[in-house]
């Protein structure tokens, strides 16, 4: 990630030190923060709600220095940090927080910490696939999850068996579907992990011609850190995946302990569906 926002210099009187007369005189902190994060739909919408109000972010950062009064600057750059972070847009901060008044015995120029983060969201993802080597797609594509910058796997489900849904329902004479499904930390945004699974998805031919329509290969989003949205890009959780064994019964292997946002214990909600697909390996 190449696009930034830096906001340099942010001025404010805190209380923050390891010794009493610290706490009781305060002195004056300087904070920089970078944040990293795709400004290219900001740039063609000329809309402030596509990236960080960074008027907004200062007021943030002010309000941590002036506030609870902590020992070191490392616990303060690190508030800051997360406050930068709770920002859905930004996949990683670099805070710099200076104290130019420090206690130090000796002639200096100035002192400071640096923390650099990223977001680590938990995400998951289904995969499927009915047309051509299917086997072999999804393990492509699951490689290529892998290799994708911040992007972690967690966990890889087995592969399981089910017949193909389309808008009308279950067609048992469609080639029937290989699914699975992988957990995983990352730090790109919703819609910067949506464009990545997209191209993995053109890289191996998908073509979009018919809705629910066969396909080489299938990704979605299925559940994000929890989150809840629904616009024409994007719905969180994704909203078929309570009722859908082919993504519940390898979510609950993969993760035992999963909840989908809104319905519960993934295990609960696939166990009355695990008759619809088979699980290859027996389990």
């Amino acid at each position: 990630m190449t696009d930034r926002i830096e906001l340099r210099g942010v001025r404010a009187f805190g209380r923050h030190g390891v010794y009493d007369f610290e706490r009781a005189e305060g002195q004056e902190f300087v904070a920089d923060i970078v944040l990293h994060l795709d400004l290219a739909p900001a740039g063609r919408s000329d809309d402030v709600g596509d990236t960080v109000h960074y008027g907004e972010l200062a007021e943030k950062v002010t309000a941590i220095i002036a506030g609870d009064p902590v020992d070191l600057i490392e616990t303060l750059a690190g508030r800051i940090a997360d406050a930068a972070l709770g920002y859905d847009l930004v996949e990683r901060v670099v805070v710099t927080v200076h104290k130019p008044q420090a206690p130090i015995t000796v002639p200096f120029g100035d002192v400071a910490v640096v923390v650099d983060r990223s977001a680590h969201h938990p995400a998951v993802v289904a995969l499927g696939s009915n047309l051509g080597d299917r086997r072999a797609s999804l393990a492509s594509a699951v490689a290529a999850i892998a290799r994708l910058d911040g992007v972690a796997l967690v966990a890889v489900s087995p592969v399981i068996e089910s017949a193909a849904l389309t808008l009308e329902g279950v067609d048992p004479n469609l080639p029937t579907y290989l699914n699975q499904v992988v957990t995983l930390t990352t730090s790109r945004t919703p819609l910067g992990l949506l464009a990545a699974l997209q191209q993995i998805e053109l890289d191996h031919g998908r073509i979009r011609d018919r809705r629910w329509g066969d396909r080489t290969l299938d990704l979605d989003i299925v559940s994000f850190d929890g989150l809840e949205r629904q616009d024409e890009k994007l719905t969180l959780p994704h909203p078929g995946a309570a009722s859908r064994s082919f993504v519940l019964v390898p979510w609950s292997i993969a993760d035992p302990d999963a909840v989908l946002p809104g319905h519960g214990r993934v295990a609960d909600l696939a166990e009355p569906m695990r008759h619809e697909v088979r699980v290859e390996g027996g389990r």
